[in-house]
């Protein structure tokens, strides 16, 4: 999982970044308040790492999608929906990766990278299931590490809302809102 060293210079001096999960937190998100799809591509989503050891796989893609999900939205009520305010604030965030070469595993992400995007919060551990696509480009470009042309796209889903405490109903539940008025 993520590490709290891995926050920007920059966010650190302001306060910034998603407090990562910590070990034996038990925190479920039960009430949603936001849900958002994105998406990234990387034409170059080679499995080999960067020179200075992150990325690899899906990476690129993975960071670029959860960015894509948050990017164009703006939550000001989010201050005083959630107890504690968005410092409280429980993060969810699904990944769709493709699977590596000749496995039935999901292509590595570096979830480090994936946490960075995130800029308050607290982050629950990022889920990562195999799906997104890989498909081939008809290029490789030996300049930026290609090993062949093939591309990697990452679907990820952004979840925020908060944990009311409530322990009925399992570990994963959330309360359900049926699209009619008053329901």
């Amino acid at each position: 999982m993520a590490s709290s060293q891995s926050w920007s210079d920059e966010w650190k001096a302001r306060g910034l970044g998603a407090r990562l999960p910590k070990d034996g937190e038990t925190s479920r998100l039960t009430n949603l308040l936001f849900v958002q799809m994105g998406f990234g591509v990387d034409q170059h989503g080679n499995d080999a790492r960067n020179a200075d050891g992150s990325g690899g796989g899906a990476t690129k893609a993975a960071v670029r999608a959860v960015r894509n999900a948050i990017e164009f939205n703006s939550i000001p009520g989010v201050i005083e929906a959630v107890p504690g305010g968005r410092e409280e604030m429980l993060i969810s965030v699904k990944l769709g990766v493709p699977r590596q070469r000749g496995s039935m595993d999901p292509m590595e992400v570096d979830l480090n990278e994936v946490a960075k995007v995130l800029p308050y919060g607290r982050l629950l551990p990022i889920e990562v299931v195999v799906g997104g696509l890989s498909f081939n480009t008809g290029r490789v470009v030996r300049e930026l590490g290609d090993e062949d042309d093939l591309a990697a796209c990452v679907a990820a889903c952004v979840s925020i809302g908060y944990d009311n405490g409530n322990q009925e109903g399992g570990e994963s539940v959330h309360m359900l809102h049926d699209t009619k008025d008053g329901v």
